[in-house]
This record gives structure tokens, C-alpha cells and sequence, in this order.
């Protein structure tokens, strides 16, 4: 009788050493999957964009793994390959923009009365959306991405000073501007 040998190190296609990398390789996925997914959540403002960047984050990291120095946490390497895909996608919308869907009567209600609950909100998005970087970068970064400065100055390869001082700023432009709109 045969017997069938199912494992693939035991079938000799897979070594302990790249399983023990696999290994690896999933517990930083299960690690820092969330903390992606919220800091291009942040940035899309989509849940099915964001899942699409993250999965194609965590699948450019691992045949890139390699190239990791270890000069910064992994999680900010993580975030910055997610941010440069997020832009990519981005830029190849604006190539191939896609049909608007067309919207029913009643889901455009539901959606007219969601805006005005979210007009302050929409306001500060607004006046977001209008601030000049890195103050608008670095504000989405700390507040809907919920980065520690620490994690935003490696991306920026500044200081933590400088981040705080950036977020500081740009809270205040923010605040500048929502109260001159308000007179």
C-alpha cells in the first residue's frame, strides 16, 4: 500500500525555513492588518477601496520582505507602500474614470438626509480638502489614520518635533478658516 504524503514540506516542495517565513509573513499580516486598513480608510473614505488597497499592500510587502532595512517600524513601511499604491490607484482612476451608478429615489433621500446630519462635518472636510500639504497629510494621518507622531515622522523622514508642530498648524488653519466661514 502507498501512502499519500499531503504535507508540503514532507513532499519536499517547501522548506522548514520558508515555512517558519510564512509563518512570519501571516503573523505581521495579523498584526498589522487593522492598522493599514484604518490608514487608507482614512485616506479613500471607501471600505471596499480600502480593503483592495490593503490586500494589495500586504501582497506588494511580501514579494518585497526582502528589501525591509529595518530602519523604521514596520508598520510605517507598511503604511507608506500602502499610501504609494493608494495613489497609483488613484491616478489610474483619473485615466479611466468609471460610470457614476445610477442612484434610486430613495437611497438619494437617504443620502440628502445623512449629508445634512454631516454638514459640520462635511464642512471640516471641506476646509481639509483645501489646506496645502504636508498640513493636510499630516492632519489624516494623526486624526483618521490615528498614527502616532512617531509613525508620521518616519514617513515623512522628519522629526517628531516637526510632526507635532505640522499637526499642531494645521489644527489651527482648520479652526482659522471654520471660524471665518462661520462670520
Amino acid at each position: 500500500m502507498v501512502q499519500r504524503v499531503t504535507n508540503p514540506v514532507d513532499r519536499g516542495l517547501i522548506t522548514d525555513k520558508e515555512v517558519n517565513r510564512l509563518k512570519d509573513l501571516q503573523q505581521i499580516y495579523d498584526q498589522y492588518f487593522q492598522e493599514v486598513y484604518r490608514f487608507v480608510l482614512s485616506l479613500s473614505r471607501d471600505e471596499h477601496i480600502a480593503e483592495e488597497i490593503t490586500q494589495e499592500t500586504f501582497y506588494k510587502a511580501l514579494k518585497r520582505i526582502d528589501t525591509f532595512r529595518g530602519n523604521c517600524k514596520i508598520s510605517v513601511w507598511l503604511c507608506q507602500i500602502a499610501k504609494n499604491t493608494y495613489f497609483s490607484y488613484w491616478e489610474g482612476q483619473k485615466k479611466y474614470p468609471r460610470a457614476e451608478p445610477e442612484t434610486d429615489p430613495v437611497s438619494q433621500l437617504n443620502v440628502e438626509h445623512k449629508v445634512i446630519l454631516d454638514s459640520e462635518a462635511l464642512r471640516i472636510h471641506r476646509i481639509l480638502h483645501e489646506l496645502g500639504e504636508p498640513y493636510k497629510e499630516v492632519f489624516t494621518l494623526r486624526v483618521f489614520g490615528e498614527l502616532p507622531f512617531a509613525d508620521i515622522c518616519s514617513i515623512f523622514g522628519k522629526t517628531e518635533s516637526w510632526a507635532r508642530v505640522t499637526f499642531h498648524r494645521a489644527k489651527q488653519k482648520i479652526q482659522d478658516r471654520y471660524q471665518e466661514e462661520e462670520q
